[in-house]
């Protein structure tokens, strides 16, 4: 590809990776990027921090100037220059200089799209008011950054409860302001199965932030310089309105060129990243992807995928033979302390595929219990039911999550079973983590399932339990916790009395096992089964059940006590 022409529609993550590849590789190569806006590459992910103020300075949110990539890379960075329209036959482009109103054409031997994708804007009345702002970039950051110091709002409305809307939703609380999140399903953060996103929720609330599930938004007036948003019929009035609501890709040039695209408007590309078109590829928030773990085809718009794309289509085109093999959705968010990571499927996904698949729950501590400050983290893990293979994990807790889903994340890349990470030999010392990883306990805990030392029971399972025969629901907690809260049915005898009481326990009739978290759980179902009981435990014990359907969930977020609805 000596002395051939490659030209790249869009920066940021897809298109400048692209362009520093195809630098690195091919010194002689005549490479031109088109962005229609001002900035070819800034941290996207950081904007939402920069509006709250842990982001001080404008300056730290630009990665590359035009100036500096060229200095580095020798691209030609054409800013203020928009692709309108794309000729496969003649192999051009033509191209609108929003400085100067010029169309002029550009050829090109091979052609990189990452366009990106846009913020979703519903037809909903008034949704185009001055005082709704969406956040894509930063123009659109610097907007609402002036429009808060200017008019020191005191109330927010956020529009969608996805990590975006979160994370504007903490920023904007850090700055004083009254915030309610708005969110049509019936929980936030959408990768989340609902018993996890019930805690993240909790602590929400407990941030001081509104919180409103199963609610649309239809209808918004400006009443002197504030909003009334009709919200489910009520109107509320506010200062401000984040539309925050998902993305769609960004794709009318590559429509209008006739390239092949699915059903929501992504492009179609191969696992070298290449179109329909041989000379064009595309990468990034605008392209169809493959579901790593279920191989189905996916639209997952994130940063990581979007750098390697953009590396793999360099490669192809420099003749270099290289393949995306698949996104597993890996991500993370901050809220206020805590964090919120997922990776691989969750079981909304497991369900609708009608796959052979198991789940547990797990509390465990973030560093050695008896290190200062230990905090447990919630983990629940998707598992293949024959096999343990790893099909994906969701956690929240405090320090030391991010790492934990990291180790998860690796794991499913390299197909690990639950043996896998029960052999996993991990970093240890009290600081950072137990000598018995929370890793190593998921392995551990899916282990003892398919060996058939226990047989677990969840949460949603309790209310059909119930209503069978010959049954004994029974909790095995200490009587100072019973008292303080237990689920309806369950008799108390504490797991350290349980040899002693065995014969109050009839035989004939199966045991369901409750305790806390699920450990104590397990050890009482071991004593009960090898004394001859059919017995279950619940995985998550009653601290997860609890979470869900406790009386001021019920009182302050329904949805928390009916996940079917």
């Amino acid at each position: 590809m000596d002395n051939k022409k490659v030209l790249i529609v869009g920066g940021v993550a897809g298109g400048a990776s692209a362009a520093a590849r195809l630098r690195r590789l091919n010194e002689k190569m005549e490479i031109i990027m088109f962005e229609k806006g001002e900035y070819i590459s800034f941290a996207n992910c950081g904007l939402p921090y920069y509006i709250g103020g842990e982001i001080k300075e404008r300056s730290n949110l630009t990665l590359q100037t035009p100036e500096s990539f060229n200095s580095r890379f020798n691209v030609d960075v054409r800013t203020f220059s928009q692709v309108i329209s794309i000729n496969k036959e003649l192999k051009k482009v033509s191209v609108k200089n929003h400085k100067t109103g010029e169309i002029y054409e550009e050829s090109y031997d091979k052609l990189i799209l990452s366009p990106g994708a846009e913020p979703f804007k519903p037809n909903i009345e008034g949704i185009n008011s001055k005082l709704v702002f969406t956040l894509r970039n930063i123009p659109d950051t610097y907007k609402i950054k002036d429009y808060i110091e200017n008019n020191k709002p005191k109330k927010a409305i956020v529009i969608g409860g996805g990590y975006i809307g979160v994370e504007m939703s903490e920023n904007l609380k850090n700055l004083g302001l009254d915030v309610t999140i708005v969110e049509m399903q019936n929980q936030v953060i959408a990768p989340l199965d609902f018993d996890m996103a019930c805690e993240v929720q909790t602590y929400i609330k407990d941030k001081g932030i509104n919180l409103m599930l199963e609610s649309s938004v239809e209808k918004i007036v400006e009443n002197n310089n504030t909003l009334d948003v009709t919200i489910n019929g009520e109107v509320f009035n506010t200062d401000i309105v984040i539309l925050s609501i998902g993305v769609r890709p960004e794709t009318s040039i590559a429509k209008n060129a006739g390239l092949k695209l699915n059903e929501r408007g992504a492009i179609i590309v191969s696992e070298n990243m290449l179109t329909s078109d041989e000379n064009i590829y595309a990468v990034g928030d605008a392209i169809e992807v493959v579901d790593f773990v279920t191989k189905q085809k996916a639209f997952v718009p994130l940063a990581g995928p979007a750098n390697k794309q953009g590396r793999i289509a360099a490669d192809n085109i420099c003749g270099i033979y290289s393949k995306y093999e698949g996104t597993q959705g890996s991500s993370i968010l901050k809220l206020f302390d805590m964090t919120v990571a997922t990776t691989g499927i969750n079981e909304k996904t497991a369900k609708r595929l009608n796959l052979s698949y198991d789940k547990v729950f797990l509390f465990s501590g973030n560093h050695a219990s008896y290190y200062p400050n230990s905090e447990n983290m919630s983990i629940k893990v998707i598992f293949e039911k024959e096999t343990g293979k790893i099909l994906g994990v969701q956690i929240f807790g405090f320090e030391g999550t991010d790492k934990r889903c990291d180790v998860f994340a690796t794991a499913i890349r390299f197909g690990a079973t639950a043996k896998d990470l029960a052999n996993l030999e991990l970093c240890y010392a009290p600081p950072y983590s137990s000598a018995k990883d929370p890793v190593n306990m998921a392995g551990f805990v899916i282990e003892n399932i398919i060996n058939k030392n226990v047989k677990n029971f969840h949460w949603n399972d309790i209310e059909s339990i119930k209503k069978q025969e010959d049954i004994i629901l029974l909790d095995i907690r200490t009587e100072y916790e019973y008292e303080n809260g237990f689920i309806d049915g369950f008799i108390n005898i504490p797991l350290d009395n349980l040899r002693d009481n065995l014969d109050k326990l009839d035989k004939n009739k199966k045991i369901y096992v409750s305790c806390q978290i699920g450990l104590r759980g397990y050890i009482g179902c071991r004593i009960l089964s090898q004394n001859g009981y059919d017995c279950y435990n619940l995985s998550g014990g009653y601290r997860l059940y609890n979470t869900i359907y406790n009386e001021s969930e019920i009182k302050t977020n329904p949805a928390c006590v009916n996940p079917t609805r």
